[in-house]
């Protein structure tokens, strides 16, 4: 049987992570095996911009080791996340006329209405960005909403809104380079967001509607999903190592004991507990005061069903939980590994970026690919209706 391996790599602020999975063909297996895992101190990043290329090489390329050695395996090339402050999305509409005298839909008709879509995104949305993901979120034929692929329906007229994942395009060249210095070619980049979302989300979650949010070390990510379909992303200059800092100031202790007592609590010093908890909280309250801001931009405030999942590293802290559930009006829980039996070496949602990337790229279907061309030549505009649309 044949054994496929793959890796994922998420490059974040604070730490670099990788992850090798395993899939045997022609087996019951519905998930990759993790067979190694890699874990390195970030450097050369500052809410997700790359400012020295030299250090996030070295960075890489350590955890790229640590994976090898616990794997056993040699990675060439694998999956890339990207993040950061630059990443967020924009909702366009672009229409055409039908081009065959039959009036039937045809791929390239879709293609079309995609690209006249790109083409009406703002000036100011687009300018120094690079699309990394283009989802058609509903199609239109002659003004009418259709359910599906619209693909050998005839009509007159073909409208798509298509939701446009984009980035800073320097920062997205800068990190593939900085990737492939460390002797791994990238295949494919994916929005972090997203590929988290592929396995700590359930498709019951993603259809009757929730928001998914990864408190980093100085970002908070959010993708909203509604009837299975990505509806808006965006990232926030904001995160853990926030309230790190608050609790130092604010204690008047060194960041390495802030950083202790954000992870464990007070537990039995003398340090105020009731302070502490006003710290903790009215940071973690600016953060999901932001994500209901936005969530308020798209009219979907206090209007998710499957509610709010937090994942990431500030997720784990204490009152995170309760605490979102209080700001925005929305059911509340810790995200969990959907992962199989990968025999305890990952607990939590702690990789989910760089297990999801596995899974993503694993797949090899069309809607787990990106819009962009890691040669820099081409522009390729890949339909995601297949996975989205109903």
């Amino acid at each position: 049987m044949k054994k496929i391996i793959t890796t994922g790599i998420d490059i974040g602020s604070s730490q670099v992570k990788v992850v090798i999975t395993e899939f045997t063909k022609g087996t019951n297996q519905r998930f990759p095996r993790i067979i190694g895992t890699g874990i390195a101190e970030s450097k050369g990043l500052r809410h997700g911009y790359l400012i020295n290329s030299t250090d996030v090489t070295r960075s890489v390329r350590q955890a790229i080791l640590q994976a090898e050695k616990s794997s056993g395996t040699v990675v060439e090339r694998a999956y890339l996340a990207i993040g950061g402050v630059g990443l967020s999305s924009v909702i366009a509409t672009g229409s055409i006329v039908i081009s065959r005298a039959d009036l039937e839909i045809t791929d390239l008709d879709i293609e079309k209405a995609m690209e006249i879509a790109e083409e009406a995104i703002p000036k100011s949305e687009s300018i120094n960005k690079k699309i990394v993901h283009s989802i058609p979120l509903q199609y239109k034929i002659d003004e009418r909403p259709v359910l599906g692929n619209p693909i050998g329906m005839k009509a007159v007229k073909l409208e798509a809104t298509v939701l446009f994942v984009t980035t800073i395009e320097r920062h997205l060249e800068d990190l593939i380079e900085a990737t492939e210095e460390a002797g791994i070619r990238v295949i494919d980049v994916t929005a972090a967001p997203i590929a988290a979302s592929f396995i700590t989300l359930s498709k019951a979650q993603k259809i009757a509607g929730c928001v998914l949010a990864n408190i980093g070390a100085e970002t908070v990510s959010i993708v909203v999903y509604e009837n299975n379909i990505p509806i808006s992303l965006e990232v926030f200059p904001i995160g853990s190592t926030d309230i790190t800092n608050d609790i130092a100031l604010g204690l008047k202790i060194s960041l390495e004991e802030a950083e202790e007592i954000k992870q464990h609590g007070i537990g039995a010093s003398l340090l105020p507990r009731k302070k502490l908890e006003e710290i903790v909280e009215a940071r973690l309250g600016n953060m999901f005061e932001l994500v209901d801001s936005h969530l308020k931009k798209i009219g979907r405030s206090g209007l998710l069903p499957a509610g709010i999942i937090l994942t990431g590293g500030g997720s784990g802290i204490t009152t995170a939980e309760d605490l979102a559930r209080s700001v925005l009006k929305l059911p509340t829980r810790i995200a969990s590994l959907t992962m199989g039996d990968n025999g305890g070496r990952v607990q939590d949602a702690f990789w989910s970026v760089a297990y999801g990337l596995c899974v993503l790229g694993l797949t090899g279907d069309e809607s787990t690919k990106s819009s962009f061309d890691i040669s820099g030549i081409f522009k390729k505009i890949i339909s995601w209706f297949k996975q989205f649309l109903p």
